[in-house]
């Protein structure tokens, strides 16, 4: 047994590191040694569809050339994006029964709302949770004809994003949706596949980002409420902490942040006051914060 090894789609142990550093510092995300094999069979992917001879001119071009395309493509294959419609579904109690309300008496009450109530699901994936949120609040607020809301989702990969914008899913995504729900707001498309009202789809506003990037990140303002579940969880310490800063200078003081279920801000950065609601935990900006 060599250093010089391979795995899966035949990196060495020197092309994985050099892999692993530079896509480290592009997005965040940082690959143990345990997951080789899930890496060599993407990176190999990757190869064999832009037509290169083998990996060093594939990285070479990756790293030097002007071909944004070639890191997207990268990024599109190494991201997982496992998600359902009503996923964590208690999060979403939560925003209804306790958060929303303590939201419109922040801001004034519904009477003396300045701007709408803005709502941001990232990463979304291909859809189900920004559209999820769209959903729950259509059929259980009881403020949603009388509230300005946008829903925002947002992603790193190009391809989940497009999916998103098509909103066209199969039984598996949909297979906590209320048949009501699934009758009222989705059409069958052939197939087994199911496509998701264009109305719902106009209220939400997609957008390509990376969290760890705080230059890309600047536009997202005055949030009042963040879904960012099961991403951190990918992150080294450093990656975790920018994209906690992040997050909160996207949110409106007093704002809040969802993270997953597995996650907790109090492991990664003080700036966030935990929140105990009936439903679980939750993390605010602090209301006296400068923006």
């Amino acid at each position: 047994m060599t250093s010089s090894a391979t795995a899966g789609a035949g990196l060495t142990a020197a092309d994985f590191e050099k892999f692993r550093e530079y896509f480290y510092k592009r997005t965040g995300i940082q690959f143990s040694e345990s997951k080789r094999y899930f890496v060599d069979k993407r990176i190999d992917t990757c190869i064999r569809q832009g037509g290169f001879a083998g990996f060093a001119s594939w990285f070479a071009a990756l790293r030097l050339s002007d071909r944004p395309d070639l890191l997207q493509e990268l990024i599109n294959q190494l991201t997982v994006n496992e998600t359902y419609f009503l996923r964590e579904d208690y999060q979403f109690d939560s925003l209804i029964k306790t958060v929303l309300p303590d939201v419109l008496s922040m801001r004034g009450g519904p009477n003396r709302m300045v701007g709408p109530v803005k709502i941001l699901s990232l990463p979304c994936s291909t859809g189900e949770e920004p559209y999820s949120i769209a959903l729950r609040l259509l059929e259980e607020w009881d403020q949603i004809d009388h509230i300005d809301v946008e829903i925002h989702g947002a992603d790193i990969d190009s391809d989940v994003l497009a999916r998103a914008g098509h909103a066209s899913y199969g039984d598996r995504s949909l297979q906590r949706v209320p048949p009501a729900w699934r009758q009222k707001y989705f059409t069958s498309v052939g197939a087994g596949r199911y496509q998701l009202d264009e109305g719902v789809r106009g209220a939400v506003t997609l957008h390509q980002v990376n969290v760890t990037d705080t230059a890309s990140m600047r536009p997202f303002k005055d949030f009042d409420v963040i879904f960012c579940r099961n991403v951190l969880i990918y992150f080294d310490e450093l990656s975790s902490r920018r994209a906690a800063e992040n997050l909160y200078g996207a949110l409106r003081p007093g704002g809040y942040l969802f993270l997953g279920h597995s996650e907790s801000m109090s492991r990664i950065s003080p700036i966030f006051t935990p929140t105990r609601l009936p439903e679980g935990i939750v993390y605010q900006r602090p209301s006296g914060a400068n923006r």
